[in-house]
């Protein structure tokens, strides 16, 4: 799951991994949650603002994640495959559970640089695509958004390709691609020294 993403950086460096594009003014800078407007990239509309989340054709509440292995099957996102875009990220949240306690831990490429998350459009708003997580965070959580390999990012928002051509790129990570860090909690003040 991906329910708190940050794109932190400047325009340069958005510009200098994606490319040049006519960017939105002003670009969204921080952390990003569901409703938000987000930074999105496709190659027919350029790069504009979209609300995260598809509210749901049953309940209208936000569909913030679709994942990846139901994508076909959903009739809620089977037609937007040929709608595909890139959500630029600096890192994503996700919590770790023990016990009772919820560990906050921000995860991202080791050197910080941008990554490009796998995105569904209806026009107006967003949903980031999920699959099942890399196995250096499967500890962390049992899904992960789709991070797309930059040899790929292109064919991704290339609607004229067909979905089951970019299918295979919905896959977790590779192992080296992503560095976890975890908060540390408060220390328990049963545990203080007097």
């Amino acid at each position: 799951m991906c329910s708190r993403f940050n794109n932190g950086g400047s325009p340069q460096e958005l510009q200098q991994r994606f490319g040049d594009w006519d960017w939105p003014d002003p670009l969204p800078n921080g952390d990003q949650r569901p409703t938000d407007s987000v930074l999105t990239l496709d190659i027919q509309e350029g790069a504009r603002l979209l609300a995260w989340g598809i509210p749901s054709p049953f309940d209208g509440k936000p569909l913030i994640n679709a994942r990846s292995e139901t994508l076909e099957i959903k009739q809620t996102f089977r037609p937007l495959l040929q709608r595909r875009v890139l959500v630029p990220a600096s890192f994503y949240y996700e919590w770790r559970k023990d016990g009772k306690r919820s560990l906050k831990n921000r995860i991202g490429r080791p050197d910080g640089a941008y990554m490009a998350l796998a995105g569904l459009t209806d026009g107006r708003f967003l949903t980031i695509v999920t699959c099942a997580p890399s196995p250096s965070i499967a500890h962390i959580h049992g899904r992960m958004p789709v991070i797309l390999d930059e040899s790929l990012e292109r064919d991704w928002m290339n609607n004229q390709i067909g979905f089951g051509t970019i299918q295979p790129a919905l896959a977790p990570a590779p192992d080296h691609l992503l560095s976890a860090v975890e908060d540390q909690p408060p220390p328990d003040p049963q545990m203080s020294l007097f």
